[in-house]
């Protein structure tokens, strides 16, 4: 029992380390909880809806809680704000080094970043109901944004064309006749992503609103 107290309080330590520190642990659980909640509101049920796209499901909840937890650990550094900065910095980086993603996608990875650096690195200067305010705040702007204001949602698909003389600028208006009539959706408009020349196809990214192809 009295091995065990000193556990709880503590006092116990490894290689210069206390094993349990029970106020930071438990600081951590309710910080990590309340982020997951509020990214899951916004990817799973705001985001995926509409979008219905796994991949990013995925990596935005895996990075969101990378973030938190290095913010989190390493908060006792005393970085916080450059270390946030630096953060985005990376993943801007990161940004340019990999395959381009949507400008949509793109927002929604840096709001589930700002988001876990915002609630991981809050301390006593900011108080509990300006946080909570905070992130409801970015919840309902974003649900609004996506549900009530643009009612329209747009998506997109990528296709492989072999009639790559209708892919010129001069022809564009032929293009999307002939992909709404093939593809059975009402077009918006139309990005040439690659062009193979030895087997006459390109390959194209189309773009719809959603509730045109229901």
């Amino acid at each position: 029992m009295e091995l065990l107290s000193i556990l709880l309080s503590g006092g116990l330590e490894f290689l210069g380390t206390p094993i349990f520190d029970s106020e930071d642990f438990w600081k951590m659980v309710t910080k990590t909880i309340f982020n997951l909640i509020i990214i899951t509101v916004i990817v799973r049920y705001i985001y995926y809806p509409i979008t219905k796209n796994k991949d990013y499901l995925f990596t935005y909840f895996l990075i969101s809680l990378t973030v938190f937890l290095l913010c989190v650990l390493l908060d006792s550094v005393k970085l916080q704000l450059g270390f946030a900065l630096g953060l985005f910095a990376i993943f801007g980086i990161i940004r340019y080094r990999t395959d381009p993603i949507p400008i949509k996608e793109m927002t929604y990875l840096f709001l589930v970043i700002g988001i876990s650096v915002v609630n991981a690195l809050s301390n006593k200067k900011i108080s509990h109901s300006e946080l909570v305010f905070a992130n409801l705040l970015i919840v309902f702007v974003t649900y609004g944004m996506e549900r009530l204001w643009l009612l329209k949602h747009q998506s997109r698909k990528n296709i492989t064309y072999e009639k790559i003389e209708l892919i010129v600028p001069e022809r564009r208006d032929e293009l999307i006749a002939d992909l709404k009539e093939r593809v059975g959706v009402d077009v918006i408009r139309v990005e040439v992503r690659r062009i193979d020349l030895l087997k006459d196809t390109a390959n194209l990214r189309i773009f719809y609103y959603e509730q045109d192809s229901e």
